[in-house]
């Protein structure tokens, strides 16, 4: 199947719905759905059906006007765009709280992401073993990336030592890198940086919902 653009030329936005759109377009696979409307499918994934017909646009005609879309055909696509037929391993760095929560999940309900490694500048950590993988000190990550040929990190080290940290992962081979601290890292433009900081998404959060109950703010009298 000839995909085209491939997923790095097509908006940010678009690629961050693509595995919500895979998920529910397997759900109805499995179901033994044949096809779906955007307008049902807007409800599965909370997502305006203007906006799915513009995302999926994006990959040629994968629908008709009126008929909707074929749920084995597009659900092989963005198989395809996502390479979930691949194993993607993972290395992880940091083994404090967080970084022994993402180990202890190891992406059980994703069976083609799998952390690998796990690496920390803890003596006290060293040897720890959680769901089957050993912590290791920080001297053995890059020798531990080149063998495994692993691509893609989670970064989960304070924020204070983050710049260095990625800049080692960059040396190691890394090019694709989930930051859990909250502040930016400089990092060549062939490199993928993607961050997660969970105020500032409790901050929108909050923020869209006074927004959209402003009537919950105000006070009786």
């Amino acid at each position: 199947m000839e995909l085209n653009p491939k997923i790095h030329q097509i908006p940010n936005a678009t690629a961050h719905r693509l595995p919500i759109y895979y998920r529910s377009l397997k759900k109805l696979n499995e179901a033994g759905v044949e096809r779906v409307k955007s307008k049902e499918l807007s409800k599965m994934t909370q997502i305006p059906s203007a906006t799915i017909r513009r995302d999926f646009s994006h990959f040629g005609e994968l629908g008709r006007s009126g008929y909707g879309y074929e749920v084995v055909y597009v659900t092989e696509v963005f198989r395809e765009l996502l390479n979930v037929n691949n194993i993607i391993n993972v290395v992880l760095v940091g083994a404090g709280n967080l970084g022994q929560a993402i180990l202890r999940n190891n992406f059980k309900k994703e069976r083609n992401i799998i952390i690998k490694g796990a690496f920390d500048n803890d003596s006290s950590q060293f040897g720890k073993e959680i769901s089957g993988i050993q912590i290791l000190p920080m001297e053995q990550m890059k020798d531990f990336i080149i063998s495994e040929q692993i691509c893609t990190a989670i970064c989960a080290v304070p924020s204070e030592v983050s710049q260095e940290v990625v800049e080692q992962l960059i040396d190691a081979g890394i090019t694709s890198i989930l930051n859990f601290a909250p502040g930016r890292i400089k990092v060549p433009v062939n490199i993928q940086m993607k961050y997660i900081d969970f105020s500032s998404e409790i901050f929108t959060m909050v923020y869209q919902n006074e927004a959209l109950y402003p009537a919950n703010l105000v006070e009786e009298d």
